[in-house]
Formats: structure tokens, sequence, C-alpha cells
């Protein structure tokens, strides 16, 4: 009856694993970062179709987290199609998610298959921040074919993830202005305008400066001024040194005849840049490196029972590591080299988010300890052999929860230049890229850079004010 009882225990807990949506075998003894390297180290260097051909089959991290990566790397390899696809797999999956109202069986399942072995095997929930560039990959995916329209309705929905973001943080984020302000330091112009906590670091981590001028250049094409000058105010208060940004601001002050703002902006960056007759302007957005992965670090701890017996128990949890970033070559605009101003930190916004995660992290860690402590027990009771099994298990399918969309850029700055109109030259890397502007106009330059190699284009945004 014993070894009955056993061998039900074993089968209930197998069949809670395979409840499990993300259920592998590289899941049960490997973790996200480990099980990617491949495509990592592919779009670290630049070889995009390579990293497209490392993309794997298998449902790893489930229906959000896969198609983020799949549309990253296909994005970055120009197989639009099929990056579009991608996203939109993964924007259906997230709401899929959001619209559950109550827990399903197979989620039950996944929640306790997690806790028998480890969180990779619970269901992933995207951070703010990921969801932000789900919405900004897929507005510029339509974009990239010229659509506006669709663009912009990307853009808001992109905005209403960062208003909840904030919102949720509203707290922390008047806290960090306290502090800053009882050391002396005066709130940012973008802050105020915008009436945004002047929470520095903090803002920035929480905030997506790029969604903010992205969205608002797209508005500005459109011709919406109010809901363009709105966001780059936001832009403003997150990166309140950015010269595109600035330059974005006072252009659409003026224009909307905001005297008050307009000269309070003056005051504080000096006279907007005007287009002369023959003349036409370049933004460039400049998508820099990859974000860090998410490294495991794993310790293994004796437990003791009351009658002696010695078990050991696996600690495994995710952190990021110090690096180096390579440097990358400077940018060219007709010959000559420009500095390209810092946008948004998007290794900060992912430190930040861990650091918020890691209390439940380390409680779900102290759970599933016990847990698989009393199964040992259990399993002992009947044989020494069963508690031996236990204690491989343990060690071997504690995996640290290393799941982050870990293709997104590094960094993202702006380059914004008054140019003579007719044909520019950009030169990337020894590469040249060229393009014509009409005089009165305005480009839009995206480029991803990684290693020795840039995935770019341009859209004509028309006269801008």
């Amino acid at each position: 009856m014993n070894h009955y009882r056993r061998y039900v225990m074993l089968g209930l807990t197998t069949l809670l694993l395979n409840g499990c949506a993300s259920f592998s075998a590289g899941n049960l003894f490997s973790h996200y970062s480990a099980q990617n390297s491949d495509m990592y180290d592919a779009v670290a260097s630049g070889r995009y179709a390579d990293a497209a051909e490392d993309l794997s089959d298998d449902v790893i991290a489930g229906g959000i987290l896969d198609n983020m990566e799949r549309g990253r790397v296909y994005w970055l390899a120009q197989r639009y199609p099929q990056s579009m696809q991608a996203f939109d797999a993964s924007d259906n999956a997230v709401q899929t998610l959001q619209n559950k109202a109550t827990v399903s069986l197979s989620e039950t399942a996944a929640s306790v298959g997690a806790l028998a072995a480890n969180d990779n095997l619970s269901t992933y929930t995207p951070p703010d921040y990921e969801l932000g560039f789900l919405h900004l990959y897929l507005g510029l995916n339509y974009l990239q074919k010229n659509n506006v329209e669709d663009a912009v309705v990307e853009m808001r929905r992109a905005n209403a993830v960062q208003k909840k973001a904030r919102e949720q943080r509203e707290k922390e984020l008047n806290a960090a202005q306290d502090k800053m302000s009882s050391e002396g330091i005066s709130p940012n112009l973008g802050s105020v305008l915008a009436h945004y906590p002047n929470a520095g670091k903090t803002l920035d981590a929480v905030q997506n400066g790029y969604l903010f001028l992205l969205s608002g250049l797209l508005y500005e094409t459109q011709g919406n001024l109010n809901d363009a000058y709105v966001d780059y105010r936001r832009a403003l208060a997150v990166a309140p040194n950015n010269p595109t940004v600035i330059q974005a601001t006072l252009r659409v002050a003026k224009a909307l005849g905001m005297r008050q703002d307009f000269n309070q902006l003056k005051t504080r960056y000096g006279k907007p840049t005007i287009l002369g007759d023959k003349q036409s302007r370049v933004i460039v957005i400049d998508e820099q490196g990859v974000v860090d992965a998410l490294q495991g670090w794993q310790l293994s701890l004796p437990l003791y029972d009351s009658q002696g017996h010695m078990a050991l128990y696996s600690v495994a949890l995710p952190h990021y590591s110090e690096k180096n970033h390579p440097q990358l070559a400077p940018l060219m605009i007709n010959g000559h080299s420009r500095q390209v101003a810092p946008l948004i930190d998007v290794n900060q916004m992912a430190v930040y988010n861990l650091n918020e995660r890691m209390p439940v992290l380390l409680l779900r860690q102290a759970i599933r300890v016990l847990a698989k402590n009393e199964l040992r027990k259990e399993l002992a009771k009947q044989d020494q052999i069963g508690g031996l099994v236990m204690n491989i298990w343990n060690t071997l399918t504690e995996q640290p929860d290393t799941r982050s969309w870990m293709t997104l850029p590094a960094k993202v700055g702006t380059i914004s230049r008054i140019v003579p109109a007719g044909e520019q030259t950009l030169t990337v890397a020894g590469h040249h890229y060229r393009f014509n502007i009409a005089a009165g106009n305005t480009v839009l330059v995206w480029m991803s850079r990684q290693g020795q190699q840039a995935t770019l284009w341009h859209k004509q945004l028309g006269q801008l004010e």
C-alpha cells in the first residue's frame, strides 16, 4: 500500500507538471537565458539572419514572451511580415491573459507545478516596460508600411500602459521627488509642464521617453498638435537634456501659442531652431546594443529533519551582472560626425523591474523549499531510495526564473539636425545610406545597431511646425 501511495504522489506531480503550458525538459532542468543563449549572442553581434534561424520552434516561455522575441528578431532581420505576425500573436496572448476572469485548471496546475519544480513553469506575466515596447514595435511595423493611422493607435495603447505604470507607482515616485527636493535638486521643466513627479532615475525606469517621442512625432505628422505637445512634455520630463525632445517641445509650444510655456522653455533651453527656405530636418532614432540577459545564481543549502536526516536544496534566483557594453562607431550625417544624445536606458528599466519582483521571487523560493522538503520526507518514510531520488530532483529542477524580453536594445538615443534640402548621406560603420528630403520637410530615420551591423529605414514626416 505504501508503495502505491508513493507512486500516486509521483504520478500526481508528473500530471501537474504536464498541465503547465510551458512544461518542457528545458524549463525543468534549465532556464530561459541559457536556452536562448545562441539566439541572444547572434543578435548582440549583429548576425540577425542567424538569430532568426536560432529561434526555437518549441514553447519556452509561452505565447507572450516567445512571440515578443520572434517579433523583434524578425524585425531586425527585416522579415517584416513575420515580425508583425509574431507581435500580433503576442498581443493576442496578452489580451487573453488580461481578460481571464477566473483561474483555469491549467493555470492552477502550472502554479502548483512551479512550486514543485521552478518558476519557469508558471504563466509569464510581462512587466509594464515590455508591454510598452510591444506596442511600440507594433507601431513601428505599421509606420514602416506607411500606415500612420494604425501606428498612432498603437501609440495610444502604449500610452495607456505608461499611465497605468505611473499610477501604480505614484507613491514611490512622489517619495523620490521629495528626496530630491530635500537634497536641493530643483524639478526639471518637463516635469512641471507635464504635471509629472520629478523623480529622476526612478521616473526614467517606469516611463519610456522613446515611446513619448515617437508618439509625439506621429501626432505632429497627423497635424494633431495638442496630443503631440502632451507627449513631448512627458518625454521632456523623462529626458530633460535630449536636444531632439527639447526642440520638438519648443516647436509645438510655439505653434500652439502656449505663450507661458514657450517663454519658460525658451528661458531654459534657448530659442527653437527654425528651418530656412532651403533647409530640411533629419531626426534619427538610434537603438544601440542588446539589453542585458538575466543570469542565474544558485546555492545549495542543507536542511535537517528532527531525526537528523539531511537533504540538499538548491536556492536559485535571477540577477543582472555588471557588463561592459562595446562602444559603437560614431554616426555621420553628410560626412560630419554627430553625437547621439541619450533618450532611454532599457537596462535601467529591466533592473528596476527585477528589484520590484524580488520580494515575490524570494517568497516563492521559500515556499517551494518547504513544499519539496515535505514531499521528500513523505517519500523517505517509505524507503531511503525515495528520499535520495527527491534530493536529486530538488537539485536538478531548481532553476532561476530568467525570463525577460532579452532582444530589446540596451539604450536608445537620438540625433536631430538641420540640413540643406536634397540628398542626405547617413554613414554607419562604413556603410552609406542615402535618402532625399524636400525643403521644409522632416525625415525620421529609424535604426537599430548591434556589433558592426545595423538595420535602418526612413520615413517622410512632411512639414512639421
